[in-house]
């Protein structure tokens, strides 16, 4: 016993000393707590949060980011956008698929059906954006322990959110050494650095770093129908959320089946403990 318990407290330490390393060695980043609904373990998608997220994914992220992973059905899920089927089967038509087998397998482009998946990125350096929300949630890249997600309730709808409203103009340190190619964002982290913006010791003296992806959103880019806030920051909301959804499209139904499967399970260890007490009871103080 002692040995685990040695094992498991040299494991603990290892693990802090590592992440407190990774995130040193890497750039400093401002990542702002959002508040989600879907938060905590009774959090739930807001449906019309979704849904305009789904449209700002359509009208601008869509031109180079891909969802791969995500199928048109999943737009009517419960839980999810909730599209209604007719609502689905129009949007999924507006995307065209290849399909191998059409022409006697020469393959041709067809109308997207709710079985097909969302296209791939339309570009080679734009990240597929299904599991973004998941990949960043640790803050740190491959190195990130999602100790942020843990204790402070951060994951990576923060991070996107954080990501689409951090555009900056170049700290002045960066304006003394060699012009670096893309825009500045105080929520990236990236490798490159001038001298002129890192400490002796490697740190950067600034949070974020240059990413090449233009700033996306402005504010005001898109129109609700609903009337809701279209700010810099609430449609950055909007599609982090919608984000998130499409890393986790069964969030909802895994987290009710949690929170019934805890239900049983208490109802079951009392029906339990007061079965033994009264099988046990009559043995229990009779004396030898």
């Amino acid at each position: 016993m002692n040995m685990f318990r040695n094992a498991t407290l040299a494991a603990a330490a290892a693990l802090a000393l590592t992440s407190g390393q990774a995130i040193a060695a890497g750039a400093k980043i401002e990542v702002t707590d959002y508040a989600f609904s879907f938060e905590g373990p009774f959090g739930q998608f807001d449906q019309m949060q979704l849904q305009r997220g789904l449209q700002v994914y359509t009208e601008i992220c869509a031109a180079c980011h891909g969802l791969q992973y995500l199928s048109f059905r999943n737009l009517s899920d419960a839980g999810g956008p909730d599209l209604p089927e007719d609502q689905m089967r129009a949007y999924a038509e507006f995307y065209e698929v290849f399909d191998q087998a059409l022409f006697d397998g020469e393959g041709d482009f067809r109308p997207a059906t709710p079985a097909d998946k969302f296209p791939m990125s339309n570009l080679s350096n734009a990240p597929d954006l299904t599991l973004m929300a998941k990949a960043r949630a640790g803050f740190s890249g491959p190195y990130g322990t999602g100790l942020a997600q843990l204790f402070r309730g951060m994951g990576g709808a923060e991070y996107i959110a954080s990501l689409m409203t951090g555009y900056v103009e170049e700290p002045e340190c960066a304006l003394e050494g060699e012009p670096m190619d893309g825009y500045y964002n105080i929520a990236f982290a990236a490798g490159g650095f001038p001298d002129s913006c890192k400490y002796p010791n490697g740190d950067h003296k600034v949070p974020g770093s240059w990413i090449a992806m233009a700033p996306p959103l402005y504010g005001d880019d898109v129109f609700y129908e609903d009337g809701s806030a279209t700010d810099l920051v609430a449609v950055s909301k909007d599609v982090a959320a919608f984000l998130m959804w499409t890393a986790e499209p069964k969030m909802m139904a895994r987290q009710q089946a949690g929170l019934t499967g805890v239900i049983f399970l208490t109802l079951l260890s009392v029906l339990l403990y007061l079965t033994n007490k009264r099988l046990w009871a009559p043995y229990k103080n009779k004396k030898a």
